[in-house]
């Protein structure tokens, strides 16, 4: 019986000896295919490096999710993040409009029957560098114990949604909310104790168009003086981030203190106003902020597309039926007189103010407004009002998710990567 045992268990013995003479060449040939399949992609992205080969498509999007600070990567002091090309990239957008409880009617381009969405598949690549993908945690960190605030238009209220929808995502629901006091409005991530701000203040100066709810005024008027009634709401920002645009398009006029009579109020050019505006706020902002302890920036100007023919389109068109962005990358749609008047008056500030330059990478965008895909104070479109959609679009501000994500990659990547 014994001798009978001592049997078996030296033939599995020899069994277990076969078996491993056998199988290891194989297991290690295993191991050595998966290691090749799963390290080729970064493989084949560095020697890019080496034989100056240009990225593929396929390159292009795995570029995406690279840290802005990778080495061999280019000199992170000198990149100009917003000097660069869009690249398409199917692993967009970084969230879904359903996912988002925050984002307004105005912006929700595919709940109001958006029919295509190419225009969400593409992300910002600077010419120097990578953008670091955003990550929600680390920016929340950034900001613990901290309040970041947007103060402007609409287009500002915009990019604060973008930047809630953003974050939100990581946050279980009893550690958010979201409350507005008159032309403030916060979301608060409560775990962190970080605010995320929007006030609302068109102009930056004391105007007619105040009121976040009832602005829609066309005979709109600044007041000529500071901007310290704004002004208190902003002082405890840690982060400000500034625009006015595109309510000084229209035109406005100027008058000097509120108790004027009406033949006391004055036409002025949409320059003059501007400069006195950008003069104003860089006087509030040396006054009130410390480089030491705040961060302060300033939102250029957001490209426009309400008139197709400056890019050679049809005369009466605008970004109503338009699904392709522009191939000329240098086209510029913003008023260039304004953009130096920015850079003149924040050069002459003591404290730094920087600049997000959105307006190169957003005047090929004619594809990505909201158009017609949103809901209008007047009432739904009729199929008449949708088929002569060129009177109705809105061609000025953006769909979200979408373009003004990039706007906040940007902010992201300048506040913990590029200072």
């Amino acid at each position: 019986m014994q001798k009978t045992e001592k049997m078996k268990g030296a033939s599995s013995q020899c069994l277990a000896v076969i078996f491993q003479t056998i199988l290891s060449p194989i297991l290690l040939i295993a191991f050595i295919f998966s290691a090749a399949l799963f390290y080729s992609a970064d493989f084949c992205y560095i020697s890019r490096f080496y034989d100056n080969r240009p990225a593929t498509a396929d390159e292009k999007i795995g570029e995406k999710h690279k840290v802005g600070f990778a080495m061999g990567e280019g000199n992170y002091k000198d990149c100009d993040v917003f000097s660069g090309r869009w690249v398409r990239d199917y692993s967009r957008p970084l969230y879904e409009e359903w996912q988002c409880p925050y984002i307004g009617d105005q912006l929700t381009c595919l709940n109001h029957g958006r029919p295509e969405m190419d225009y969400r598949y593409w992300r910002w690549q600077p010419r120097a560098c990578y953008l670091p993908s955003f990550n929600a945690t680390l920016m929340l960190e950034a900001l613990r114990g901290k309040r970041l605030m947007f103060v402007g238009d609409s287009l500002n209220r915009g990019q604060f949604t973008s930047l809630v929808c953003l974050v939100q995502r990581v946050l279980p629901q009893h550690a958010k909310s979201i409350q507005t006091f008159g032309s403030l409005t916060v979301f608060t991530a409560k775990d962190y104790n970080a605010r995320i701000e929007y006030y609302w203040s068109p102009f930056l100066l004391e105007s007619n168009s105040d009121d976040p709810n009832k602005h829609r005024i066309k005979d709109r008027i600044i007041r000529n003086g500071t901007v310290d009634k704004h002004g208190q709401h902003w002082k405890k920002a840690d982060i400000l981030i500034f625009n006015s645009y595109i309510w000084w398009v229209e035109g406005v006029r100027i008058v000097q203190d509120w108790s004027e009579e009406v033949k006391n109020i004055k036409n002025i050019s949409t320059e003059d106003g501007y400069r006195i505006a950008m003069k104003m706020l860089v006087k509030w902002i040396n006054k009130n902020r410390d480089p030491k302890k705040t961060t302060t920036f300033y939102s250029g100007m957001s490209a426009t597309h309400q008139a197709s023919e400056r890019w050679g389109g049809s005369p009466k068109g605008n970004c109503f039926n338009e699904t392709k962005m522009l191939e000329d990358q240098t086209f510029f749609a913003a008023r260039t007189s304004l953009l130096h008047i920015i850079n003149e008056e924040l050069g002459k500030s003591a404290v730094p103010v920087t600049l997000l330059n959105i307006t190169q990478l957003t005047s090929p965008r004619k594809d990505a407004h909201t158009s017609i895909y949103k809901k209008f104070f007047e009432g739904p479109l009729t199929q008449d009002q949708k088929a002569n959609g060129t009177r109705y679009a809105d061609c000025i501000h953006w769909c979200l998710p979408g373009v003004q994500d990039v706007w906040n990659e940007l902010l992201y990547a300048k506040l913990l990567f590029f200072p």
